[in-house]
């Protein structure tokens, strides 16, 4: 099988979720800046590829794929490597909930809602909307905590071992932790805590910081 490639940016935690399974599993691949947010959006040829204009996209020999949860079980069943989803049914439904819950609540209250509020909007020079962040500060504590819950005394939000779940959460947890009010509510949890220190010793992380 040939090198698959990756399109997208550095910046984005669905790209760098992507980046982190292809890191785990030791697969070597190629990364083609898209984005989005480029005056004009993407390129038209991009589009080609994912009708949405949303990254990333992903391509393997002839094979094309996007949205991001296809394409990282798509690398762990297709690579050799550690396996990144387990085996037993109820464990695996429970890191694909994890994943659910990541895209339906994490990435709009944690990233969008507190870290884009309160520290990519400042760093440009534009204004932050007040109410929105007050809300989505208001919803964290209800994000984290149903996330401590499933996680219990595991080492790894799946349990056991490291996930696909690990990896989907992971890049919106660090731009969360980097808004002031990020650390102190993540702290209140401390099994996410141990977990988020865990997932920032991984050579992984330190591969895919945004800009390398």
């Amino acid at each position: 099988m040939g090198k698959p490639t990756l399109f997208g940016a550095a910046y984005s935690v669905y790209v760098r979720a992507a980046r982190l399974a292809l890191h785990e599993k030791g697969v070597d691949y190629n990364l083609v800046p898209v984005d989005v947010f480029a005056e004009g959006g993407p390129p038209p040829s991009y589009l080609t590829r994912q009708p949405f204009g949303r990254i990333p996209a992903f391509a393997h020999d002839e094979f094309e794929l996007y949205e991001t949860g296809a394409i990282t079980r798509y690398i762990d069943e297709s690579f050799d490597g550690p396996e990144l989803q387990p085996a037993d049914p109820r464990s695996r439904a429970r890191v694909n909930q994890i994943i659910s819950i990541t895209d339906g609540y994490v990435y709009p209250v944690l990233v969008w809602g507190v870290y884009v509020e309160q520290v990519s909007k400042p760093a440009r020079g534009e204004p932050s909307d007040e109410t929105r962040l007050a809300a989505s500060l208001s919803r964290a504590p209800v994000i984290l905590k149903a996330l401590a819950d499933l996680t219990g005394d595991g080492p790894w939000l799946g349990g056991t071992a490291l996930t696909l779940a690990d990896l989907h959460v992971a890049p919106m947890i660090d731009y969360f932790a980097k808004a002031p009010e990020g650390l102190p509510i993540l702290g209140v949890y401390t099994n996410l805590m141990s977990w988020w220190s865990r997932m920032q010793e991984r050579a992984s992380m330190r591969q895919t910081e945004p800009g390398e």
